[in-house]
């Protein structure tokens, strides 16, 4: 890494009076030395460098501007600088006025370097009281649901970000404040398919607001209706019977023949978390069960073959169709399970995702070996043609 004179050296190209061509030469240095964790680690160390960076990125040059920003990207997903950006450089402000401007060219990667920032739950909580002094969580998603509020942005990140910021209590308070109607509008994103970030994060967020099991009857009723919403990514086109249809959330009866699932195994694997937090609650349970979830689960998992999103298509299933748990533990939330059942639960688990890694192994090796197989058989179908 650099020296003492070095690095102060490179601090005194980043100012706005030095000449473009060397403070270009100057940031395109610091964006390949902020792409490594060594890198990283020494800019730790050198605030005044990580704050001249942030400076410039209202530098006139938007070459110059944009490596800046994409340096801060690169910071701020290293945890270790999470408190160097927010309490020493004082990032957060900044960039949030800078993210509600209409006009601005750079709030995609303002998105990106939030969404970074709120991953871990410290630093989360910095964001999201910044945020509702500067903004308030209530702008963030009128962008989100806004199309065309910059029509040089997508905000597509603002999705992970939400989905971050819901990990903390206060925030998910908001999203399910009954009176603020937001929760409603990000249940159309599960399926936006313009973005898998957008569509991973809604559901990021919804999984998040469904672990606050007092919410559930009211997630569930008419007024969020969240059902058919987590259901129709993981709906297919397979017929069922009349009186399942009929059974199914109106959105889900009768489905066409190029009805498709979500692709992203990732997402589904959260569509079913969220569907099995969904069954704590007795009421919940009851719910699925009188929607008829079960026939989607059951052909959803004919045709699932990740084996990561099949063992939670089970778990659901095992719910769906098992028996009601005994008085007083209606709630499975909250359960006590005495600490000695709980270590052979969490073994258990290790378990199962070490078998469930292996499987999903053994099953890629059987695909190489038969694409290997269905190669040879071409390649001696072509030796044995006939020559022109």
């Amino acid at each position: 890494m650099l020296s003492e004179t070095e690095a102060a050296e490179l601090l005194s190209f980043l100012t706005p009076e030095t000449r473009p061509d060397v403070k270009g030469q100057t940031t395109e240095y610091i964006l390949g030395m902020s792409g490594n964790r060594e890198g990283c680690r020494f800019l730790r160390s050198k605030v005044d460098l990580v704050r001249a960076v942030f400076a410039l990125t209202s530098d006139p040059s938007i070459a110059i501007a944009k490596d800046c920003y994409h340096i801060l990207i690169n910071l701020s997903a290293d945890e270790t600088l999470h408190q160097v950006l927010v309490a020493d450089v004082k990032v957060l402000p900044v960039l949030l006025k800078k993210l509600l401007d209409p006009e601005y060219v750079f709030s995609d990667h303002i998105c990106t370097i939030l969404s970074n920032l709120t991953r871990h739950t410290k630093t989360c909580k910095t964001v999201f009281n910044v945020l509702q002094e500067e903004a308030g969580l209530s702008q963030l998603v009128t962008i989100f649901c806004s199309e065309g509020y910059n029509k040089k942005a997508n905000f597509h990140y603002l999705s992970p970000l939400l989905s971050n910021l819901t990990q903390l209590p206060e925030a998910r308070d908001y999203i399910m404040d009954e009176d603020r109607c937001v929760i409603q509008r990000l249940l159309p994103f599960t399926q936006y398919q313009a973005s898998v970030v957008r569509r991973g994060g809604v559901v990021g967020t919804l999984r998040n607001c469904c672990f606050d099991h007092a919410r559930h009857e009211w997630l569930l009723s008419d007024a969020v209706d969240m059902l058919p919403f987590l259901l129709l990514p993981l709906a297919g086109p397979e017929e069922l019977t009349e009186e399942e249809n009929e059974g199914l959330p109106v959105d889900l009866q009768y489905l066409p023949e190029d009805k498709r699932r979500e692709d992203d195994p990732d997402i589904r694997k959260m569509l079913l978390e969220t569907l099995l937090l969904l069954t704590a609650t007795a009421g919940g349970r009851n719910t699925l069960k009188d929607k008829s979830v079960y026939p989607i689960m059951r052909e959803f998992h004919r045709w699932e073959k990740d084996v990561h999103v099949t063992a939670a298509c089970e778990k659901l299933v095992q719910v769906l169709i098992g028996d009601e748990p005994d008085q007083g533990m209606e709630n499975l939330m909250e359960v006590d399970i005495p600490e000695d059942v709980e270590v052979k639960l969490k073994e258990a688990d290790v378990k199962e995702q070490q078998d469930l890694e292996k499987e999903q192994e053994e099953m890629r090796r059987e695909e190489e070996e038969k694409k290997k197989t269905d190669a040879q058989g071409t390649d001696k179908g072509q030796d044995g043609g006939l020559t022109p």
